[in-house]
């Protein structure tokens, strides 16, 4: 598997959507970053003006708790008295502005991509090679299997399923004009 389908992989499976909006947390933005999340949202408040509410917001303790609650990776968020920001795919655009390096400049361009494709996929109009991706995605799973291990291999059931759906479906109602 190439280090860019990896990156779009791992990307992917972390964004989010929270209040009826695809979004990132601080936290996994400043690891793709390589940089601290105090730092990030440092950077963020220095320039306030740049992300008003539909590029970023903070997390209700509701929300945050959820996140906790489905994410092991977010365990440390548990009992710190702060709750994570969130960006939308506007508000990282718009850190390619605040954090200036080249490192933050090719994560921008990979985590839009990744936003693209998921609207794409969400959209009906699946970018030509998901089925492509989809089979990497299925071999990466089977090479971390165990024999005893079942959840894997109906992971890549599921996924086998959800590619046999007859896109014709009569019960999809299509959004669009009609010729």
């Amino acid at each position: 598997m190439s280090n860019k389908n990896l990156e779009l992989l791992s990307i992917e499976s972390k964004i989010f959507t929270i209040r009826g909006v695809r979004v990132m947390i601080d936290r996994d933005l400043a690891a793709l970053y390589g940089i601290q999340t105090f730092r990030l949202n440092e950077a963020v408040k220095r320039n306030k003006k740049r992300f008003p509410e539909n590029f970023m917001f903070q997390l209700s303790k509701e929300e945050k708790k959820e996140l906790i609650a489905n994410c092991d990776r977010f365990a440390k968020l548990k009992h710190s008295p702060t709750t994570p920001y969130a960006f939308t795919e506007h508000g990282v655009a718009m850190l390619s502005s605040v954090l200036n390096s080249e490192r933050a400049i090719q994560i921008n361009i990979a985590i839009i991509n990744a936003f693209i494709a998921l609207r794409r996929y969400v959209l009906g109009q699946k970018p030509d090679n998901i089925t492509h991706r989809i089979g990497i995605l299925e071999k990466a799973l089977l090479q971390y299997m165990d024999e005893n291990d079942k959840r894997v291999s109906q992971i890549v059931e599921t996924i086998n399923n959800m590619l046999d759906i007859d896109e014709k479906d009569e019960s999809i109602k299509q959004i669009g004009f009609i010729k």
